[in-house]
């Protein structure tokens, strides 16, 4: 395991607090989502990777050949590498907890099916997963939140409704929280985000 395979930011927490990821979205990089983290997590520990993938400039986590069409090959070889390095960073770690947005989402939630055991809690925010996964065991007892927008053009609902039960299928306690707009995030689902770390926190340290 390396701790070093990808462009990578930390951000110390409090000694005992959770461990929070984060996975930025196409043409972001390891700083965008760093002060959400924060804002919604206070005194975690933030470590958020910048994808290693370039479309045309633009930082991602895996290659694609169009919208919506993943190269599944590059997929895998990613969530492989992704997987290395959560749990390089993770040894130790009490609660490990994962946010993403669009392509980030979309890498957390390939990560969450090959190893179900390397999140505790995971915020997957706009995700976009157009193939039927192969989930490598139970998700029981891990929470998982996703928020979409009811017009979002790059991910249509009935998508997220079906990685929905795809995941309530393999045991994961599921809450949607869905907004009117299309793929831009929205207050609603930062709130739902908020709550939805603090309650797990809250539960790290019950």
């Amino acid at each position: 395991m390396t701790k070093d395979s990808y462009i990578h930011e930390v951000r110390p927490g409090l000694p005992g607090a959770p461990t929070l990821f984060l996975f930025h979205g196409t043409g972001g990089d390891e700083h965008q989502l760093l002060s959400l983290g924060r804002e919604l997590l206070p005194q975690a520990t933030i470590i958020s990777p910048r994808g290693d993938v370039s479309e045309m400039g633009a930082a991602r986590f895996f290659h694609r050949t169009g919208e919506g069409v993943y190269d599944m090959d590059d997929l895998a070889r990613a969530t492989a590498k992704m997987t290395d390095f959560v749990r390089s960073h993770a040894a130790g770690a009490d609660k490990v907890f994962g946010l993403g947005y669009s392509n980030g989402a979309n890498i957390l939630a390939s990560t969450l099916f090959a190893a179900p055991d390397l999140f505790d809690a995971a915020v997957l925010m706009h995700p976009l997963i157009p193939f039927a996964p192969e989930i490598a065991g139970s998700l029981a007892g891990k929470r998982i939140l996703v928020t979409a927008g009811r017009r979002d053009p790059i991910c249509h609902p009935g998508l997220t409704s079906r990685l929905d039960a795809y995941l309530r299928d393999a045991g994961a306690a599921v809450t949607l929280d869905w907004h009117e707009g299309g793929h831009e995030l929205r207050p609603n689902e930062v709130a739902a985000a908020r709550r939805f770390l603090e309650n797990a926190s809250t539960e790290a340290v019950s």
